[in-house]
């Protein structure tokens, strides 16, 4: 699942050219996660809705099983950016942390490993809570300039808290 290439640029140091590219791709990469993460924390569903390919996929269930949950795996940016942010609106403020990322550019396509934190609160309650440290494995495309989320698999290495706090039922 992680990225655990030797090097964390694949250009040769002496082609500047070359690095500069590479230095911008790993940045809109980086900022594709920072885009589902804060889109998210903020409710912005443009902001949020960036992040993803027309064609995404979200699956949450390696997570979800950790404390017995079991979503459907989401199919399109349009079906994950309503899905998501309609189970949070005035049920649950969160904050997403993102660490360690490792990226492998290939073309037009990229594949990002990471770890993020994340703070649920019950909207109507914040001392009802779960903190989840998740790593996520990500494929990417390029969309014009930027790069956007193809394929979102998000796994849970530990929680705690009340499980109710994820989604606020």
């Amino acid at each position: 699942m992680f990225v655990t290439d030797e090097y964390a640029l694949s250009a040769p140091p002496a082609d500047v050219d070359a690095v500069v590219l590479e230095l911008r791709d790993r940045a809109e990469i980086l900022d594709a996660l920072y885009r589902f993460g804060l889109g998210q924390d903020l409710k912005d569903r443009e902001l949020f809705a960036s992040a993803f390919a027309a064609d995404a996929e979200l699956d949450f269930r390696p997570a979800a099983s950790r404390w017995g949950g079991r979503p459907s795996p989401m199919f399109g940016r349009d079906t994950i950016v309503t899905t998501v942010l309609t189970m949070f609106a005035g049920q649950v403020d969160t904050t997403h942390q993102v660490t360690n990322p490792r990226v492998v550019v290939d073309g037009d396509t990229a594949h990002l490993t990471a770890l993020v934190e994340a703070q649920h609160l019950l909207t109507a309650d914040h001392g009802t809570f779960a903190l989840l440290k998740n790593p996520y494995d990500v494929e990417l495309i390029r969309d014009g300039g930027r790069w956007v989320i193809r394929r979102m698999r998000i796994d849970n290495a530990w929680y705690t808290g009340d499980p109710v706090a994820f989604f606020g039922v």
